[in-house]
């Protein structure tokens, strides 16, 4: 581990002084081990390792354009990796939590779900627009806009834990609403 390190700081170095090999060198030294990385960082969220190859190209852009920022005297690992973390936690930031409700989930709760009996739109809209103001803009949001719960939330001025009671609460409303008809 200290040779590679090591090693890297070296071929930096090199790199930062003009020599293109070295810094060639360097990028491909590092990219397996920061896609390595990238994929433990993205499983241990919970989320789908496929973006770790977006991550890693972030994470050597970053190098790139900021590695006159890197102290020559220190070594390089320690750096590289605090850009890494970051990286991965920008882009944790932007997939945010999302999360997807199956109308077949509902299926038994609203009258109409079944193949051979459906709820005309007027009368769904009706039913919508007879709902408080709040669940009426937040199933308009997620339901039919198709905005994440947490934009929703931006949008709205509303915390995402609010979003989401008034999106259940709608839901409910709404289905008991087409119920007693």
């Amino acid at each position: 581990m200290r040779q590679r390190d090591d090693e890297w700081t070296g071929l930096m170095r090199s790199a930062n002084a003009g020599d293109n090999a070295a810094y060639h060198r360097l990028l491909k030294a590092v990219t397996p081990v920061l896609r390595a990385a990238a994929r433990r960082g993205l499983a241990r969220a919970g989320q789908p390792v496929d973006q770790s190859e977006d991550i890693v190209q972030d994470i050597l852009f970053a190098v790139h354009l900021k590695r006159h920022t890197w102290d020559q005297n220190a070594p390089f690992a320690p750096w590289l990796f605090a850009i890494a973390r970051n990286k991965l936690i920008d882009a944790l930031r932007r997939r945010g939590r999302r999360i997807f409700v199956n109308i077949d989930d509902f299926a038994e709760t609203l009258p109409g779900a079944e193949a051979e009996e459906t709820v005309p739109a007027t009368q769904v809209t009706t039913h919508l627009n007879g709902l408080p103001q709040r669940q009426r803009d937040v199933l308009q949001s997620i339901s039919v806009d198709g905005v994440s719960i947490k934009d929703t939330a931006a949008r709205l001025a509303m915390t995402e834990g609010a979003v989401r009671v008034a999106l259940h609460r709608g839901l409910t409303n709404l289905a008991n609403k087409l119920r007693g008809e």
